[in-house]
């Protein structure tokens, strides 16, 4: 286990997204995925109001109540560390007060729990002061039904804002930040916002980390990938990429580990990194991204070069 920066949350090496849960992994999927994410030592889940608003006939918050009610038949919510987000879904949209109340109301009742654990602004909304959007977090903090609160998808100088906010209003401060990083979409987070977050000694929960499932190595010169995520993936198929994935090919052989596992602990040894979030649609890709790995520095150095 390992405690993320500033707080007293204490989580497995890998978080597990909830993104495909309701999408891609129906509820019985979703909970024989949860079952052995449990069984294999994981207690760190990661999902969102808005998952999956996207899927015809949905309306957003499937994802939060799949989760929930297998806690609930479980009797699991003790042993787990749940984040979800606010400001994304369409009939919950941004980050003014009353909306971030009612949201987290709304989450709190899918996931039929009292409290969330880790509370994300989804996305920047810059129609709202931040004092504002940070004293929503105070009201729930305070009435307990929320922890700790994260940042999804803001940019390092609106980040540093935030903080600076908090730090002189005296308001709770994001102790994390969520977004895109991994071997072959490394910015903005190394140009801009890991200098921010170790200036603040705050760490990163990066997502696709895996680039959407092309740094599982199913991707190849000629192979044809039925996914519904597949098209997200296609600036990454060439000579480039199918470099980097013979090298992580290479080093998974060593490790005798997957190539999925070798991706993810290049991520994990970013000092600013404290756990990737990568998501399973099966227990079988779920096995694949629960190994960790410990890479050399001298393997970190190859695969960055790449």
């Amino acid at each position: 286990m390992i405690q993320i920066a500033g707080t007293t949350l204490d989580v497995y090496p890998l978080c597990l997204g909830g993104n495909v849960f309701g999408w891609s992994a129906n509820e019985s999927q979703s909970h024989a995925v949860l079952d052995a994410f449990d069984s294999l030592g994981g207690n760190f889940i990661d999902t969102a109001d808005v998952y999956s608003e996207w899927v015809d006939g949905n309306k957003g918050g499937e994802s939060e109540t799949i989760i929930g009610n297998w806690m609930k038949s479980r009797g699991k919510r003790h042993q787990f560390v749940i984040a979800t987000k606010v400001s994304q879904l369409s009939t919950r949209a941004g980050l003014r007060p009353e909306n971030i109340i009612a949201a987290c109301n709304d989450s709190l009742q899918r996931l039929q729990t009292d409290h969330i654990d880790l509370y994300y602004s989804h996305h920047d909304d810059q129609d709202v002061p931040i004092a504002e959007t940070l004293g929503a977090y105070q009201t729930l903090i305070k009435e307990g039904k929320i922890r700790y609160i994260g940042a999804s998808k803001y940019s390092a100088a609106r980040l540093q804002e935030a903080l600076d906010i908090a730090a002189k209003e005296n308001l709770p401060k994001y102790i994390c930040l969520q977004d895109q990083y991994n071997l072959v979409e490394k910015n903005p987070f190394e140009s801009e916002q890991q200098a921010i977050l170790k200036a603040n000694a705050i760490s990163a929960l990066p997502f696709f980390g895996l680039a959407r499932g092309f740094l599982t190595g199913k991707y190849r010169p000629g192979v044809t990938v039925e996914s519904i995520r597949a098209a997200g993936v296609a600036n990454y198929q060439n000579d480039k990429g199918y470099a980097l994935i013979a090298e992580l090919e290479k080093i998974a052989k060593v490790h005798n580990s997957s190539i999925s596992a070798v991706a993810l602990a290049w991520l994990r040894s970013n000092p600013q990194v404290s756990t990737p979030i990568a998501s399973a649609r099966t227990v079988e890709q779920l096995h694949e991204i629960m190994q960790v790995v410990e890479l050399t520095s001298e393997e970190v150095a190859q695969l960055s070069a790449l």
